[in-house]
């Protein structure tokens, strides 16, 4: 079975994408953030197991809305962009059908890699009205940031200042090439 998108390669828009991130701080609160340098490439074949996606991006580029915030990001603390600038994602397997799927594929970040599995849902396929074909899709997954060396914290009461677990959201409009 192959996805509901023409064989091809199709782009991140970047007009209409947002890779982001919602950590809490403090225990209870959320802070969200989002990366506004990136390239997605999504090539389609015949079926799922000849779909490959393909994206980069620039840790220097992190908005927290917060600048003091996302320089201590950037810095060793966290993602240590000096070193790594990039996070790097490649898929490994899609299933599914219909609107739901699976996605599976090797997040690199501070120079490691390890397998993340996202949930994907399907929005549709149109043709927008200066005839370019257009694709969207969500995409959720969670992974603890200590697996990719991303330890520093803050111990505060009975928890932690940042939590451990963050949630990725991708939100994306991909347009055939």
């Amino acid at each position: 079975m192959s996805l509901p998108l023409a064989q091809g390669t199709w782009k991140a828009d970047p007009t209409h994408t947002t890779i982001g991130f919602v950590a809490k701080h403090l225990g209870f609160t959320k802070v969200r953030g989002s990366f506004s340098e990136y390239d997605a490439t999504v090539e389609v074949g015949d079926t799922l197991e000849d779909i490959s996606i393909k994206a980069t991006v620039n840790l220097n580029s992190v908005n927290t809305g917060n600048e003091d915030r996302d320089n201590h990001l950037r810095g060793q603390d966290f993602f240590g962009a000096s070193d790594n600038p990039t996070m790097e994602f490649v898929s490994t397997k899609i299933s599914g059908s219909g609107d739901e799927y699976t996605l599976v594929g090797d997040l690199t970040i501070n120079g490691k890699t390890l397998p993340v599995e996202f949930d994907v849902e399907f929005g549709g396929v149109i043709q927008d009205p200066w005839g370019n074909a257009k694709a969207g899709f969500e995409a959720k997954a969670e992974i603890n940031r200590s697996d990719w060396g991303i330890e520093w914290n803050v111990p505060v009461g009975d928890g932690l200042l940042v939590s451990e677990k963050v949630k990725i959201q991708i939100d994306t409009q991909l347009v055939q090439a």
